[in-house]
């Protein structure tokens, strides 16, 4: 089972698809445009999220399933 942690969007590039969130320990996940839930494949940077960390097939730990929380 994946963890699941709150977190904040620090980096996201529209053009390449590619970002970055930042949870509450201060700890740095990639994501791509694919694993943002809402299915926008847009999210703007200061956007408080919920995303899944799961390990890559390199071993690196990228969050999956970004979800904008609502509020």
């Amino acid at each position: 089972m994946a963890l699941v942690v709150n977190a904040t969007v620090t980096a996201y590039e529209k053009a390449t698809g590619l970002g970055c969130v930042t949870n509450e320990a201060g700890e740095n996940f990639a994501f791509h445009a694919t694993a943002i839930s809402d299915g926008s494949r847009d999210i703007a940077v200061g956007t408080l999220v919920s995303a899944e960390l799961a390990p890559t097939h390199a071993g690196v730990t990228e969050a999956r399933r970004v979800l904008p929380h609502r509020g």
